[in-house]
């Protein structure tokens, strides 16, 4: 890994933007890594085994409130960071402090830092282009992989009408509403109090850089400055005999189908108990929200060689 960006200005949402958030107690924990503070949920046992949530965009660990309630009932701990940029994660103020890049050396500081093992990752969206990539550079710290309605793209296969028209709206428009960018995400919708829940991080323009950068940093092109680093992270996978789980939802115009090729491809996730969400959209972690975290604990207590 390259030494971490320095970052000249930050700016940090006030924490009375988060004083009404329906559904979500959860107290905030925080890391400092490269000058930044990196926010996290830390729910559950201390001593139990890690299900580490990763968000991706535009939304937050706030998405995963339906989620850790049954994690944590059925005995896991369950961490789930804000990525740098959202959620009551600092945010830098300049355009070229973000790239695909910083966001995996982050993260990936973050765990170091936070020292976690033994962990299931579970991502989706931007959560799984950050996510298995740290897996690829941190691998030894992970034992399982879920994996819902994202992926590793390198660029070289057609990229989906949907994302291509999402990617413009970002660049392009001069109204970028993210808690209803959310709701239209979701198969079942929002309620007024949940899309005012993924507004509270972003109280101007300014706070809202990274959400509307991240489209642009998915590599789309052959040519693209990541492709090589989610090339040699894709050899990883192709050799990765632990578990490995795919849960895609049957709604998301994006991803639907792009489970198949982890399937084929992943050694760990052969005869794995794969299951279709039905009925959710992009953001399943809202429409099946309590199925998505069954499933996951299911697939946690099937017995796996080498892991205790």
């Amino acid at each position: 890994m390259r030494p971490l960006p320095i970052i000249q200005k930050i700016l940090r949402t006030p924490e009375a933007r988060f004083s009404e958030l329906p559904d979500f107690p959860y107290l905030p924990h925080y890391t400092e890594v490269g000058g930044l503070r990196i926010a996290h949920i830390d729910e559950g046992p201390r001593d139990g085994p890690v299900v580490l949530l990763m968000h991706g965009e535009p939304t937050w660990s706030f998405l995963y409130r339906k989620m850790i309630p049954v994690l944590v009932t059925a005995g896991y701990r369950v961490i789930a960071p804000d990525l740098v940029g959202f959620g009551r994660s600092d945010k830098p103020a300049g355009k070229a402090d973000y790239s695909y890049m910083n966001h995996v050396q982050w993260m990936a500081a973050w765990v170091e830092a936070n020292d976690l093992t033994h962990m299931t990752l579970f991502c989706q969206d931007w959560g799984s282009l950050v996510g298995l990539r740290v897996v690829a550079e941190l691998p030894e710290r992970f034992d399982r992989i879920v994996l819902a309605n994202g992926g590793l793209p390198t660029g070289t296969t057609p990229t989906p009408k949907a994302f291509k028209i999402w990617r413009a709206f970002a660049v392009f428009s001069p109204w970028f509403p993210i808690g209803r960018i959310v709701k239209t995400g979701c198969a079942a919708g929002l309620t007024p109090q949940e899309v005012a829940a993924y507004d509270a991080p972003f109280p101007s323009r300014q706070f809202r850089i990274a959400a509307r950068l991240f489209p642009t940093f998915v590599p789309a092109t052959p040519d693209d400055p990541e492709r090589a680093n989610n090339e040699r992270a894709w050899e990883l996978f192709k050799h990765w005999d632990k578990p490995f789980l795919t849960l895609f939802s049957t709604r998301d115009p994006v991803t639907r189908g792009g489970e198949k090729i982890w399937q084929k491809l992943v050694p760990g996730a052969h005869g794995q108990p794969h299951a279709a969400i039905r009925g959710a959209g992009h953001f399943l972690q809202e429409d099946k929200g309590a199925e998505v975290a069954r499933a996951i604990v299911s697939f946690l207590r099937i017995p796996s060689p080498g892991i205790a």
